[in-house]
């Protein structure tokens, strides 16, 4: 490139000089041959990057932290002219995205395919592109650049931990009986039928009653008796504490072959937050219960609980959107959302605050027959603030379950408890993890 520039501006440069000093024709060769080189080159380039065609197709849309995206680059002229080399880069905002690197000798009419693989170690939503296509003419005098916008984005959902059991919220009354209050959704209890109004479900209405009146009829139901499971996540920024964290390296022969590389979580009091509330969601829907979601990040957010196969979908791509920019404490949360639950339903609050009012949020809760679990994440090792010792002893002196979560914890041990019953007797058994840590 270097020397292709020297001789173009010899050529121009010697030539308008001799050309003003001696005048001879020889000199004005030299300068119409520059001109013609360096116009000529010009609008080489031009038409090559105008001719480059890009198609990026990645596997799937959606994946989960820890997953390796293979994604397929296929870079095509079709134009007449041949580019000498085009160099692909890969904007993507991901962490350590792959995807960039040099092609040489695109033909006219040619296409050249190539597959890079991305380790995916942050959740979110994250814009396939854009791609950055670079090329220069044959003498190296002229670059142009050409940028492919984004197309789609890639959601990639927190990462779950396996849980072997956690306690089990019981109904509110053992064998179930209909609660008196209308359900939105579909449940096994069916409490009358009522006529059809714009917007009602298809699947809601009862044909043979319909056939008999001569008129669109649907099934009303109640709420299940089985408790729900209501999760809040705390995303109050002035409760998050994180340390100091460098992605891990990426061997490569693990990409190459698709293996995935252990991985660990980012010290970081939300992203530990919000894999619990991950894995609960995951754990809790397999076993057929009603989970809802509460977080109150840049705005208030809420799940209804569901039981539907689409429900940890929705979940879990909230949570993988959560920034922890919330102004409102999970204690204010609970206590604001408590009122609306149904009575018998479990709350786990997963949290790392070590204010006080967390303890009159666990208590309120209980005075509303609500079954208050506190995951508490001890911020003190993850470079904030303590307290959470004096919080959580006096939480065990409420009698609320309780589970210590530090830095660097195994998730899935931790979470895996499996208390059969939701008596003072097992409470007792539950919280043994916690006073070994106070003692």
């Amino acid at each position: 490139m270097t020397a292709g520039r020297a001789l173009v501006g010899l050529l121009i440069l010697g030539g308008s000089a001799g050309l003003l000093v001696t005048g001879e024709d020889f000199f004005s060769r030299m300068l119409y041959l520059g001109l013609i080189l360096a116009i000529g080159a010009r609008l080489w380039v031009v038409l090559v990057a105008r001719s480059l065609r890009l198609s990026r197709r990645p596997d799937f849309w959606r994946a989960s932290v820890g997953d390796i995206l293979k994604e397929q680059y296929e870079i095509e002229n079709v134009g007449r002219l041949p580019a000498g080399w085009v160099e692909v880069y890969n904007e993507m905002p991901i962490p350590m995205g792959a995807g960039s690197r040099l092609l040489t000798r695109l033909s006219p009419r040619q296409k050249q395919v190539f597959v890079a693989r991305t380790w995916l170690t942050r959740r979110g939503s994250f814009p396939v592109g854009p791609t950055l296509l670079t090329t220069a003419d044959p003498l190296g005098l002229f670059t142009v650049k050409r940028r492919f916008p984004a197309q789609r984005s890639l959601v990639v959902l927190p990462m779950i931990f396996p849980i072997k059991g956690f306690m089990s919220p019981p109904g509110i009354i053992s064998g179930g009986r209909v609660i008196r209050r209308k359900a939105m959704e579909i449940t096994p209890h069916a409490s009358g039928v009522r006529g059809y109004v714009t917007g009602d479900p298809m699947k809601r209405i009862h044909w043979p009653t319909s056939v008999r009146r001569g008129e669109l009829i649907v099934k009303e139901f109640e709420q299940d008796p089985q408790s729900e499971v209501w999760i809040f996540v705390d995303a109050q920024q002035g409760a998050q504490a994180e340390k100091t964290y460098e992605a891990p390296a990426v061997p490569v022969q693990n990409l190459l072959f698709s293996r995935k590389p252990a991985l660990a979580l980012p010290p970081s009091t939300l992203e530990y937050e919000i894999s619990i509330a991950a894995s609960l969601a995951h754990y809790f829907l397999g076993q057929k219960r009603a989970v809802g979601l509460v977080a109150q990040d840049r705005t208030y957010a809420m799940i209804s609980a569901e039981r539907s196969e689409r429900q940890e979908a929705k979940i879990l791509e909230m949570l993988a959107f959560l920034e922890g920019r919330g102004v409102l404490s999970i204690a204010a949360l609970a206590s604001a959302h408590g009122r609306l639950l149904p009575s018998g339903s479990s709350v786990i609050l997963v949290t790392s605050s070590t204010s006080a009012d967390l303890v009159l949020a666990a208590d309120d809760l209980q005075r509303r027959r609500l079954r208050p679990v506190v995951l508490l994440l001890v911020a003190a090792t993850f470079g904030g603030a303590p307290g959470t010792d004096e919080i959580a002893a006096r939480l065990q002196h409420q009698r609320v379950p309780l589970r210590l979560v530090e830095c660097d914890a195994n998730l899935s041990d931790v979470l895996s408890v499996i208390p059969p019953l939701y008596d003072s007797q097992e409470m007792a058994t539950w919280q043994e993890p916690v006073l070994s840590h106070l003692t």
